[in-house]
């Protein structure tokens, strides 16, 4: 049985940078001012944690900068994500939309030399939401991208621009998504050799199966057997289920479940961002 590949995403931050470079020049005044999907965030405060972003990078992996903060366990980390966020962009609320341009225009490409100085094969800390476990560099990076990627689309959402639902995007940003399966089924019980068929429509999208091993749930890209639930979802409804910008249940009523339908209710709990 085969599992998925490597992500290898670090020279696709800059076309994305490029992009939502242009997207924010072309925002008009009451663009700024509308509510995203992102909840008690406006367009202004989105592209601010973007910002945000791009410092703690800089400040942790370039120069080597820790938080004081010692985290026990995941709920003690989305306490202080959730908190760190909110002081940043009550800050930056003081900064204008064209000093926020300036300051991305700036950061992003530093952040790209510095993603590229880094062995993706190498070992680095978790990715929380898929696992406690020190998790390879190119998991991470692309954890990053999906990050870059969904918030754009946020502001892409707000302020009625078109989806930047090209596959040289949307495609890893779905591939990583879906590395948060395994644990969003792990407290599911089932008999060893139990699968489930994943599929996510849409040039972007793909196939992938959930497998009960002895020692728990694995992704795969193909199976042995056949699957005691299928489950299809398009891409437009997948990436917003992933990120929390969809109620649980419209996503379920979009989908096509087949099968053993219990067995496709992790899924729908599934979230591959921190919170």
């Amino acid at each position: 049985m085969k599992h998925p590949n490597e992500i290898i995403i670090a020279d696709r931050f800059a076309p994305l940078r490029v992009h939502l470079l242009k997207l924010l020049a072309n925002l008009g005044e009451d663009d700024w001012a509308r509510p995203t999907a992102a909840p008690r965030w406006s367009v202004k405060d989105v592209a601010a944690h973007l910002l945000g972003g791009d410092i703690a990078i800089l400040s942790g992996k370039r120069d080597g900068f820790r938080s004081p903060q010692k985290i026990q366990n995941y709920e003690q980390l989305v306490e202080l994500v959730d908190r760190l966020n909110g002081e940043w962009v009550l800050a930056a609320r003081r900064m204008s939309p064209r000093l926020l341009r300036e300051f991305l225009a700036w950061s992003g490409p530093e952040v790209e030399v510095c993603f590229a100085s880094l062995d993706p094969m190498g070992m680095g800390g978790p990715v929380s939401w898929a696992g406690p476990e020190p998790a390879p560099v190119w998991f991470d990076l692309s954890r990053e991208f999906t990050e870059r990627w969904h918030h754009q689309q946020q502001i892409r959402d707000a302020t009625g621009r078109p989806p930047l639902y090209d596959p040289y995007f949307l495609s890893p940003v779905l591939d990583t998504f879906v590395r948060a399966l395994p644990q969003a089924f792990g407290n599911i019980t089932a008999p060893a050799g139990t699968s489930l068929r994943f599929e996510i429509t849409g040039e972007a999208g793909g196939v992938w199966f959930l497998h009960r091993a002895e020692e728990g749930w694995n992704l795969l890209l193909d199976s042995t057997g056949e699957p005691a639930t299928k489950v299809v979802l398009p891409h437009d409804t997948a990436w917003r289920l992933f990120t929390k910008g969809i109620d649980r249940d419209k996503a379920r009523s979009l989908a096509v479940i087949s099968g053993e339908a219990n067995l496709a209710a992790p899924i729908f709990a599934t979230t591959a961002i921190i919170g």
